[in-house]
């Protein structure tokens, strides 16, 4: 019986320790799982993902940007897209005419579909005066079918990538699983 009782005032007197010293009983598990999610290795494969995850990530955007135009009038689209995409760093504005110049020099030079004057329009104007001055369906479907191109180039890159990984035997959804839990990302 002395045996016991001199263990349990050895534990007595370690928990009396640990209070004073502000260690809780789960700060120390007598079991911890290492966690694999920063190890070396995880780094390694993680690696293999970078591409296809910039890729997904670019996609995801450009999804949500077509989802804006086909979902708003084109005298909101411009103040929704800055709105409901605040990562975004570039000119929407900017941007927009660009895409709209481009399809409309596709449209005048080499389909002969639109006047010149137009084009023109498009080069002098904001996009905001473009689109009160041009026919609304055009407009729509320039940008609609520049964003659903871009779309289309970004899926297809994310198969590339995990076409690539499939060749060389690995399983493209193992790799993205330890990507995101190697960067802290939830699924």
């Amino acid at each position: 019986m002395a045996g016991g009782e001199n263990r349990r005032i050895m534990e007595m007197q370690f928990e009396a320790m640990q209070e004073e010293h502000g260690v809780k009983k789960d700060d120390n598990p007598k079991n911890p799982k290492p966690s694999n999610h920063r190890s070396e290795n995880s780094r390694k494969i993680a690696a293999l993902y970078e591409d296809a995850a910039e890729y997904e990530e670019e996609l995801e955007a450009f999804e949500k940007e077509l989802e804006i135009i086909n979902n708003n009038t084109l005298s909101k689209i411009l103040d929704v897209l800055v709105k409901n995409t605040p990562e975004y760093d570039g000119d929407y504005a900017l941007e927009l005419k660009a895409v709209l110049e481009a399809g409309w020099t596709q449209k005048v030079d080499v389909e002969k579909t639109h006047p010149k004057e137009e084009l023109t329009l498009i080069k002098e104007l904001s996009f905001n005066e473009i689109i009160e001055k041009l026919n609304e369906e055009d407009v729509r479907e320039t940008l609609v079918k520049r964003w659903e191109m871009l779309v289309a180039i970004k899926t297809e890159h994310v198969a590339e990538e995990r076409a690539e990984m499939k060749l060389r035997g690995m399983k493209p959804d193992h790799i993205r699983k330890v990507y995101r839990n190697y960067h802290g990302l939830d699924d």
